[in-house]
C-alpha cells in the first residue's frame, strides 16, 4: 500500500534536492570573474531543463529499469515515462538473513513517479557540479551538447550500477553490478554523483586547457557573499539529497539528517584549521569551500556511520580536501573551481571511509568497518567501487570533450576570453555601474586612473 509520510517526505526532499543547483549557481559564479558570472550561472541552469527533458524520455529507464546488460544498463521498458503513473515501488518484505540484498525494508511503497523525480535532481545536479571546473572559457551550446551525450553515455549507466537494487521497481527487478554484485555501499551519491562529476572535471579541465595567463593570473572571486550563500543553500538542500535517501520518514532519515549536519561542521572547522596553519588566517571561501567538502565526504556514508564517526569523517575531509585544492597548481591542471579538489578527493574519502567507520549498529543493511571488527572487506569493495566510476568517468569525459573541442565547440576564443564571456555568449553582463566599473575593474576594460593632482576621473567611482 501507499505510504503517505514517506510519499511526502521524498516528494520534500526531491524539491530541496533542486535548489541545490541554483544554490551551486550562486557558489560558482560568486567565485568567477565579473565579465562571465552570467556564463557559469547559466552553465548551471540549463541543466535543469536538458536533464529533465532527457530524464523523462529515457534517462530514468535507462538508469532504473529493468537490468539488461548485466548490471549495466536499464532496458527500456520505462521510456517516455511508460507504466510509471499507478506504480508503487519499495521493497516489499523487511531484509532477512536470506534475503541480505535488500538495502531498505518496508512492508509500504512509493509511487513510481515520486521515485523518479527525486532521482531526477541528482541526475541535473551531478553535470553542474563538472562545470566549475572550465568556468571562465567554455562555449555555452558547447556545454550543453556536452551536458546531453555525457549524462547519456556517462550518467545514467552509473546511476545504474549504483542506485539500481534488486527487488526495488518490482519483485523480480534486477539492478546494478555495484549495488548488487559488488555490494559497495553508497547512501546518497558518493560515487555516482561526487567521484563521477569530480573525475569528469579533471577530464575537462584537460580537454580545454588552462586560462589565459593562469596560474600567473588567477583572478579573485567576485562576489564572496554569493559563494557563502550558495554553499548555504547546498547546505539546506543537502538534507534532502542525503536524508532524503533513506526513502522513509524514519529513523534512517534521522541518522542521515544528524550524520550530515555535524560531519558538514566538523569539515569547517578541519579547513580552517588546515587555512590558519599554512597562511595565518581562516577565509570565508575557506568556510564555504569546507562545508562543501563535508556534505561531498559525508554523503556516500550518511546513513552508515555513527556522528561521531560522521565527525571524524567531516574533519579528514576538510582538511584533505583543503590541502588538495594546491594540487592543481603543483601537477598543471587549471580546474578553475577546485571541482577535483572537493568533489573527487570528497567523494573518495567519504567513500573509503565507510570501509572503516561503517557499522551495523546504525544500520543493520550496512556493513561493519576496519574499526568495528570488520576487517577490510569492505574497505576493498567500496575502492573497487570507486575506482570503477573514477577510470569510467575520466575515459569517457575526455573522449566526448576532445570530440567537441576539436569540432570547435567548446572553448572560447582567445578575444572572448579576455573581452568577457557574458558579452560575448549571451550579449549581458551582470552589472550595470555607471561608468561600467565595478570593485576599480570593468569586464571589458580596466578602470579609469586619477587624475594627478588626485582628483577621480569621470566614471572610476563604483
Amino acid at each position: 500500500m501507499l505510504n503517505a509520510g514517506d510519499t511526502a517526505w521524498v516528494l520534500a526532499s526531491a524539491a530541496l534536492v533542486m535548489l541545490m543547483t541554483p544554490g551551486l549557481a550562486f557558489f560558482y559564479g560568486g567565485m568567477v570573474r565579473v565579465k562571465s558570472v552570467l556564463n557559469m550561472l547559466m552553465m548551471n541552469f540549463i541543466c535543469l531543463a536538458i536533464v529533465a527533458v532527457l530524464w523523462t524520455l529515457y534517462g530514468f529507464t535507462m538508469s532504473f529499469g529493468d537490468d539488461a546488460f548485466s548490471g549495466l544498463l536499464g532496458n527500456f521498458s520505462h521510456a517516455g515515462m511508460a507504466d510509471t503513473w499507478g506504480q508503487l515501488v519499495g521493497f516489499a518484505t523487511a531484509a532477512t538473513d536470506t534475503t541480505p540484498e535488500i538495502p531498505w525494508p518496508g512492508g509500504d511503497g512509493i509511487p513510481m513517479l515520486v521515485f523518479a523525480m527525486f532521482q531526477l535532481m541528482f541526475a541535473i545536479i551531478t553535470p553542474a557540479l563538472i562545470s566549475g571546473a572550465i568556468a571562465d572559457r567554455a562555449k555555452f551550446w558547447g556545454w550543453a551538447l556536452f551536458v546531453v551525450v555525457w549524462v547519456t553515455i556517462v550518467y545514467f549507466p552509473v546511476a545504474h550500477w549504483v542506485f539500481a537494487f534488486d527487488g526495488f521497481m518490482s519483485p523480480d527487478a534486477a539492478g546494478g553490478w555495484i549495488a548488487n554484485k559488488l555490494k559497495a555501499l553508497d547512501f546518497a551519491g558518493g560515487t555516482a554523483v561526487h567521484i563521477n562529476a569530480g573525475a569528469a572535471g579533471l577530464a575537462l579541465a584537460l580537454v580545454l586547457g588552462k586560462r589565459r595567463g593562469w596560474p600567473r593570473e588567477t583572478g579573485r572571486p567576485h562576489n564572496v557573499p554569493f559563494v557563502l550563500l550558495g554553499a548555504g543553500l547546498l547546505w539546506f538542500g543537502w538534507y534532502g539529497f542525503n536524508a532524503g535517501s533513506a526513502l522513509s520518514a524514519g529513523d534512517l532519515a534521522g541518522v542521515a539528517f544528524t550524520n550530515t549536519t555535524v560531519a558538514t561542521a566538523a569539515a569547517v572547522l578541519g579547513w580552517l584549521i588546515v587555512e590558519q596553519l599554512r597562511f595565518g588566517k581562516p577565509t570565508t571561501l575557506g568556510a564555504a569551500s569546507g562545508a562543501i567538502a563535508g556534505l561531498v565526504a559525508i554523503t556516500p556514508a550518511a546513513g552508515f556511520v555513527t556522528p561521531l564517526g560522521s565527525i571524524a569523517i567531516g574533519v579528514i575531509a576538510g582538511a584533505v580536501c583543503a590541502l588538495a585544492v594546491s594540487l592543481k597548481y603543483k601537477l598543471g591542471f587549471d580546474d578553475s573551481l577546485d571541482v577535483v579538489g572537493v568533489h573527487l578527493v570528497g567523494g573518495l574519502v567519504g567513500t573509503l571511509l565507510i570501509g572503516f567507520f561503517g557499522t551495523t549498529s546504525v544500520n543493520s543493511l550496512g556493513a561493519d568497518g576496519l574499526f568495528y571488527g570488520g576487517g577490510f572487506t569492505q574497505l576493498g569493495k567500496q575502492a573497487a567501487a570507486a575506482g570503477a566510476v573514477l577510470v569510467y568517468s575520466f575515459v569517457l569525459t575526455f573522449i566526448i570533450g576532445g570530440i567537441i573541442k576539436v569540432a570547435g565547440g567548446f572553448r572560447v576564443s582567445k578575444e572572448d576570453e579576455v573581452s568577457g564571456i557574458d558579452e560575448a555568449q549571451h550579449a549581458e553582463s551582470a552589472y550595470d555601474f555607471v561608468g561600467g566599473s565595478i570593485g576599480g575593474h570593468s569586464g571589458s576594460s580596466p578602470a579609469p586612473l586619477p587624475t594627478k593632482d588626485g582628483a577621480a576621473l569621470e566614471g572610476s567611482k563604483a
